[in-house]
């Protein structure tokens, strides 16, 4: 067992880096020797109020230099400080907006370009490298990872495959990874717990529904050299041998670094459970990063601004193991103007999959967004051209609705096609401006006669089934305030059931929430 040494100033500043290889933190961690003290949130905090050493470490035990140098590593800014354009996160404004404006104005590649324009970019390592490297009239490679962790990706996902889809109208190549590896660790990056494990058939069900998604927009799988390849790093992964992997890549990850990526950090200052097996996620992703540039030469790796720390780690290792020059490039993670999470709305998940949302709430979404978000979402989850928005931008008091109606045409025809927009223009009209009844275009469940015999069955359940409420629980409160109705009918009672007497000889009838969300139950 190696011991693990350190230089100190007995003066004021810590002149040298300490350096804490991964395969020495591993034994640590196998023995548990001390990761309450090294990982403790009360040390993280006081850590945090320190400027300077207070005494200088001599050598000891493994053990107690392990706890030692955990201690110090949270305690002491192991780091230079960030330059713009560097690898550093920033605890202060990091958006390249604020950092870069002279280099975003020089900018002369079209993808980069897109992005400033736009609102896409955050973050980027060597801005004017990686324009150079764009400009030069030969298709790039760039990845994006999404993780299996759902069956369906969500509209928080949409800002990131928009970013592919722009790249690959600019001249280069998306390659989408997912995560059949990594999902198999889960990403610790703004959980307050451990995600649920998942099995290896969770995994696989969730690849094939995620992957659905990616052919409507973009050109996969062809022979042009800027079509889109789809990669799972579970191809990789799963047969690395461990202690071959940690000689060679855990020399090039040090503690100090990674207890100061924002994840580990709200972790732990949150005093949360962090499994080791979660804090490996951060070695696999830049391992992906280094893999993706030996097998496709890519060059760029694209995420939210949270993935940051990660991202930049997998720049290093590319440098160190191949010499390489590679980059990172964050879009900001998206909120609405009320400070909600771009994706979950109180009726549940805006899920990009037809099987789990129908066209209709999809459109309904988009035309639900605010008057202070339309514009900024016109620009990020549209293809109009920047002068036809500035005109909607003009738009005031009611008209801005016809810039909300734009964008749920838009991004609704852009996911599901255009043909189904006149069918969801039909049900809005008969909706609320009293035209016929056709109801095509809400989403729809189905029920035998024998379900609405005797008691029939509960409007809180049909409801849940119609994704109009995502809980009995909702659905009851739903028709508690008044919100829910059985055609033009307010239901009163919250324990009401949906029986052959309510149907009157009709095949359908449409459950309403609110004003806006509909659904049919037919037999």
């Amino acid at each position: 067992m190696r011991r693990c040494h350190f230089v100190t100033n007995s003066a004021i500043h810590l002149q040298r880096r300490m350096k804490f290889s991964m395969s020495a933190v591993l034994v640590a961690l196998a023995l548990r020797a001390s990761a309450v003290a090294a990982f403790s949130p009360a040390t993280i905090r006081l850590a945090r109020q320190q400027t300077q050493l207070q005494h200088q470490v001599s050598s000891s035990s493994f053990l107690h230099q392990t706890r030692l140098i955990s201690r110090l590593a949270a305690s002491t800014k192991t780091e230079p400080p960030a330059a713009p354009g560097t690898l550093e996160e920033e605890e202060e404004d990091s958006s390249i907006y604020a950092v870069q404006a002279e280099a975003l104005e020089k900018l002369e590649s079209e993808f980069l370009k897109t992005m400033r324009d736009r609102g896409f970019l955050h973050q980027c390592t060597n801005i004017q490298e990686l324009d150079a490297r764009l400009s030069e009239g030969t298709p790039q490679a760039a990845y994006l990872g999404f993780d299996a962790t759902a069956d369906s990706l969500h509209v928080g996902s949409l800002l990131q495959i928009m970013i592919l889809r722009h790249l690959q109208k600019s001249g280069h190549r998306p390659i989408v990874l997912i995560g059949g590896g990594t999902s198999k660790v889960g990403d610790p990056t703004g959980k307050d717990e451990s995600r649920k494990l998942l099995t290896e058939e969770d995994i696989q069900r969730n690849m094939e529904g995620i992957s659905k998604v990616f052919d409507k927009f973009l050109q996969i799988g062809g022979d042009n050299p800027t079509d889109a390849i789809m990669v799972n790093n579970d191809d990789w992964l799963s047969s690395l041998k461990y202690l071959e992997f940690l000689r060679e890549y855990g020399t090039q990850f040090t503690i100090n670094r990674m207890l100061s990526f924002e994840s580990v950090k709200q972790r732990l200052t949150r005093e949360a459970p962090f499994s080791f097996l979660e804090f490996n996620y951060m070695i696999l992703q830049a391992y992906d990063f280094l893999e993706l540039y030996r097998r496709h030469n890519t060059i760029l790796q694209l995420g939210g601004s949270d993935q940051w720390g990660n991202m930049v780690s997998g720049t290093e290792l590319g440098r160190r193991c191949e010499g390489a020059q590679l980059f990172a490039l964050t879009a900001p993670l998206i909120t609405k103007s009320d400070g909600t999470k771009m994706g979950k709305t109180a009726g549940g998940a805006i899920w990009l999959n037809a099987d789990k949302l129908s066209e209709y709430d999809y459109w309904q979404f988009w035309r639900n967004t605010s008057d202070e978000d339309v514009i900024r979402f016109l620009k990020l989850f549209t293809e109009l051209d920047l002068e036809e928005i500035a005109q909607l931008e003009q738009l005031t008091g009611s008209d801005i609705n016809n810039a909300k109606i734009v964008l749920a045409d838009q991004a609704t025809a852009m996911l599901h096609g255009r043909e189904c927009l006149p069918q969801i223009h039909e049900t809005i009209q008969n909706m609320f401006k009293g035209a016929g009844e056709s109801t095509d275009g809400l989403p729809r469940i189905f029920v035998s006669a024998a379900d609405l015999e005797g008691d029939g069955k509960r409007l809180a359940d049909l409801f849940m089934d119609l994704g109009l409420a995502t809980s009995k629980k909702e659905a009851r409160r739903l028709i508690a305030g008044g919100g829910a109705k059985m055609g033009e009918d307010k239901i009163e009672d919250e324990m009401a059931s949906l029986t052959m007497a309510d149907m009157d000889g009709k095949t359908e009838i449409v459950l309403r929430a609110g004003k806006k969300r509909a659904g049919v139950v037919e037999l």
